[in-house]
């Protein structure tokens, strides 16, 4: 029995963001309603409201930025169905840093070059290379205590994926702090004083919330302190 075959146009509004009329590019999702947008589309968007774009929910009435995340799955889905769409936004990053005179992240030779190491290494028996997400792009962090209640960590400075989301840091003072890996909940995160939801990824918060883009990303934790 042969396969139907489904023409792209029909799945094209599942695959696209309703704020740019473009193929999802870092699809990003509201948590509250499971709409997702282009990461870009949706950040600029919440910097003035507070509210989906597509169904008007609330999302939160002063923090809506922590309630949207990387949706992997779906960002994987859109470069499988659109042919050379991964590839033409590989090179459209290059050239932006290209035209400005900047070194792409984790870029040091050709283009050529740059795009063969902006994928996951493949072994040469077809299993990919379990390199603990060393070739992603890297986030210099620096971790510092607020709290009084709570001790600084020996190495306050980290380099890190920028895939690497806010949860494995909280797994990861807990565990340095309180040698226990499942108190994780109760530590907090700080961005400028802004408590950050645990599915942000690092390149999402240097991109959103940290300015000075020369110097280590600062993060600041606390213990939770408990809601009434």
């Amino acid at each position: 029995m042969m396969e139907k075959k489904i023409r792209l146009k029909t799945v094209n509004p599942q695959i696209t963001c309703s704020l740019c009329r473009g193929y999802l590019i870092d699809a990003t999702t509201i948590t509250e309603c499971l709409h997702t947008f282009c990461k870009t589309c949706i950040v600029r968007f919440l910097e003035e409201h507070n509210t989906c774009p597509k169904c008007n929910i609330v999302i939160h009435q002063s923090y809506p930025m922590n309630y949207i995340s990387f949706d992997r799955t779906m960002q994987d889905i859109v470069y499988k169905l659109v042919p050379n769409l991964q590839d033409r936004e590989i090179k459209r990053q290059l050239d932006f840093y290209k035209k400005r005179g900047l070194t792409p992240p984790n870029q040091t030779g050709s283009d050529e070059n740059s795009n063969e190491r902006s994928k996951t290494p493949v072994l040469a028996n077809g299993d990919q290379d379990q390199d603990h997400h060393r070739s992603d792009e890297q986030v210099n962090v620096c971790l510092e205590c607020n709290a009084d209640n709570m001790r600084n960590l020996k190495r306050r400075f980290l380099r890190l994926s920028s895939q690497a989301t806010i949860m494995h840091l909280k797994k990861f003072i807990a565990l340095k702090i309180y040698n226990n890996l499942g108190r994780f909940r109760d530590v907090d995160i700080l961005c400028n004083e802004e408590i950050l939801g645990k599915d942000h990824t690092l390149k999402f918060v240097s991109v959103t919330r940290w300015r000075a883009k020369d110097t280590p990303l600062l993060l600041h934790y606390r213990q939770r302190v408990a809601e009434l």
